[in-house]
C-alpha cells in the first residue's frame, strides 16, 4: 500500500508564523512511514532547511491546490477567502462551525468539491477533551499584550501601536516588564487584573504571564466556573483595570460585561483582552465590540461610554503567533499521536468524531451555498 502523503501548506493569514507541523513532529511522521511534503514558506517560524534536514520534501508555496486528491492538506489557520471548491481532506482551524460571519461560504467549499474538513478546534478524545489546543500560549500572549496596552494608556491618548512576534518567551516577558514598570511609575500603582477561566489552559497561561511580568498575587483575580455561576454582568470586572476573558463558549450564558454594565461612574476598566475572540459569535459573553483586531492594529475602542477612562479591546484571533516557536512546538507535540493515525483517519476515533461533526454541520448548509 502506498504511504500516506501529508502536505504542509504555507500560511496565508497576515502575521501568522506558527505551524501545525514542526521539524520534530515531521521527523516522527516520516519515521512512522508517512511522506511529508512541506511548502517553502517565507513566514513560518521554522526555516525550510529545518524540515529538509529531517527528510521532508520541500515543495513550492501554495502548491497544495494542485496536489493529488489523496494527499492530506495540513494547515493551521483558515484558507484565503476564495470560491473554488476543495477536493482534499483538510486538517486546519476553519472557524465556520459556530455561525461566524460568512460561515456558509467557507464550509460549503468542502462538499462542493468532494473535500472534507477535519477541524483542529474540534478534535476531542472520548471524554470530549481537546487533544491539542493553543490555549496556554493564547492566554499568555493575550495577558502580556493587555499589560502592555494598560501601560501605554498611562502616557498616551493615541491607540496602542502594532506588534510583531517574538523569537522566544524571554524576549516577550522582558518587553512587558519594561513597559509595566514605566506604566506603574506614571499611574503610581500596578494594575488589577481579572482573569475569567483561570483554571483552564488559556487562563493558566494568562496567569503565568501576569506572574512572570511581576504582578503580585493580590493584583490577580482568578475566576472560574464557581465565581461566574451566579451569572453576570460582574461589578468585579469594571472594578479591575484589565479583564482577560479566557472562556470558550458553545452556548449562550449571561454576559460577563455589557454596554450597560460599563456605564457605571466608578469604572476603572480600561483594557479588555477577549482571548476567545469570537467576535461575531452569538455566544460571546463580551458583547461590547464587533471588530476583530490584528497584530498591526491590536486594539479597538469601545464606543458610546458616558464616563470613565477610554476602553480598549484586544480581540486578535491568533494570539499564540506572538510566540510562534513555543506555541507550535507545544501544539504539534500534543497533536502528534492523532497525526500518526491519519493513514486510517476514517477508523481513528479522534478523526472519525471530527468527520461526523463535519457531516452534521454540512447538513445545516442552505441549498444555495452548495451551488457551484
Amino acid at each position: 500500500m502506498a504511504p500516506t502523503v501529508l502536505h504542509l501548506r504555507s500560511e496565508t493569514k497576515p502575521l501568522e508564523h506558527r505551524s501545525a507541523l514542526t521539524p520534530k513532529t515531521a521527523a516522527e511522521l516520516i519515521k512512522a512511514g508517512y511522506v511529508v511534503n512541506v511548502e517553502r514558506s517565507p513566514v513560518r517560524i521554522f526555516d525550510d532547511a529545518e524540515f529538509a534536514a529531517v527528510g521532508a520534501n520541500l515543495v513550492a508555496e501554495h502548491s497544495w491546490v494542485d496536489a493529488p486528491k489523496e494527499h492530506i492538506i495540513v494547515g493551521l489557520k483558515e484558507l484565503e477567502e476564495k470560491d473554488f471548491p476543495l477536493k482534499h481532506v483538510h486538517v486546519q482551524f476553519a472557524h465556520c462551525y459556530k455561525q461566524q460571519a460568512g460561515w456558509e461560504k467557507v464550509l460549503a467549499r468542502f462538499p462542493r468539491g468532494g473535500g472534507t474538513l477535519l477541524d483542529l478546534e474540534f478534535l476531542v478524545d472520548e471524554r470530549g477533551r481537546r487533544v491539542a489546543a493553543f490555549g496556554f500560549h493564547a492566554g499568555f500572549a493575550g495577558a502580556a499584550l493587555a499589560l502592555e496596552v494598560w501601560a501605554w494608556q498611562q502616557s498616551h491618548s493615541e491607540p496602542f501601536p502594532g506588534v510583531e512576534s517574538y523569537p522566544n518567551e524571554d524576549a516577550l516577558v522582558a518587553n512587558v516588564k519594561k513597559a509595566l514598570d514605566e506604566g506603574a511609575k506614571k499611574a503610581g500603582r500596578l494594575p488589577r487584573v481579572i482573569v475569567i477561566g483561570a483554571l483552564g489552559r488559556c487562563g493558566s497561561g494568562a496567569v503565568d504571564a501576569l506572574r512572570k511580568a511581576g504582578l503580585p498575587e493580590e493584583n490577580i483575580l482568578k475566576w472560574d466556573m464557581a465565581e461566574t455561576a451566579k451569572g453576570g454582568p460582574f461589578k468585579e470586572i469594571t472594578d479591575s483595570d484589565i479583564f482577560v476573558n479566557c472562556i470558550y463558549l458553545t452556548s449562550k450564558i449571561p454576559n460577563f460585561v455589557n454596554m450597560e454594565s460599563l456605564q457605571v461612574p466608578d469604572r476603572k476598566l480600561s483594557v479588555v483582552c477577549d482571548v476567545s475572540a469570537d467576535t461575531t459569535s452569538p455566544f460571546t459573553p463580551v458583547p461590547i465590540y464587533t471588530v476583530a483586531t490584528t497584530f498591526d492594529k491590536p486594539t479597538v475602542p469601545v464606543e458610546g461610554l458616558q464616563s470613565g477612562p477610554p476602553l480598549s479591546v484586544i480581540s486578535i484571533d491568533h494570539l499564540p503567533s506572538l510566540l510562534p516557536r513555543e506555541a507550535s512546538e507545544a501544539f504539534s507535540h500534543d497533536l502528534l499521536p492523532s497525526l500518526l493515525t491519519l493513514n486510517d483517519w476514517q477508523n481513528s476515533p479522534v478523526w472519525a468524531r471530527a468527520h461526523k461533526l463535519f457531516q452534521e454541520k454540512v447538513a445545516t448548509l442552505p441549498a444555495s451555498a452548495l451551488e457551484n
